[in-house]
């Protein structure tokens, strides 16, 4: 049985927070996160009659045009500043001014700070798990690993964030 696509303005309007939460929790920067997000769904919209929904759910579809449009974004800056991804230096500082609330409670903001301290991937994957409420199984898929492999980095990921607030 053949699966019916929804016409994009309901995929739009159904994913754009979780996509929107899943970048923010990338860049912590809400205008580069409203221009990245922007960018997303024109290529989705662009591409949406490609789109199989019997390869892969439209949330998992416009996750993986996320992650890459982020990890783009992120090569155009490293090469902008001639860093590296993971020097020091390359501190993102969390906006708040968050005008789709996610980030608008002290406890949120903390949560930025923390995620400010993690390395791009690491702060994907939370998003993934926290921001968009994906499944270990929806995560591999995007990421290209197993179930188990997202279930142990999670695990690793959770120690890491414990010690940097035991440490703060």
């Amino acid at each position: 049985m053949a699966v019916i696509k929804e016409p994009f303005q309901i995929v739009y309007e159904r994913h754009f927070s979780e996509i929107y939460n899943y970048v923010y929790g990338q860049v912590l920067n809400k205008e580069r996160a409203e221009d990245l997000v922007s960018e997303i769904f024109i290529k989705a919209m662009e591409h949406y009659d490609g789109y199989d929904p019997e390869k892969a759910s439209v949330r998992t579809w416009l996750t993986r045009i996320a992650r890459n449009t982020v990890i783009d974004e992120f090569r155009k800056s490293a090469i902008r500043n001639h860093q590296s991804l993971d020097d020091e230096e390359n501190v993102i500082e969390p906006s708040y001014e968050d005008e789709y609330g996610i980030w608008q409670e002290e406890d949120k903001r903390e949560v930025a700070e923390l995620l400010s301290k993690l390395k791009p991937d690491e702060r994907e994957l939370l998003s993934m798990i926290y921001f968009q409420n994906m499944k270990n199984e929806e995560i591999g898929n995007v990421l290209g690993i197993n179930a188990k492999a997202v279930s142990e980095r999670h695990r690793r990921l959770l120690k890491k964030c414990r010690n940097l607030v035991e440490s703060a």
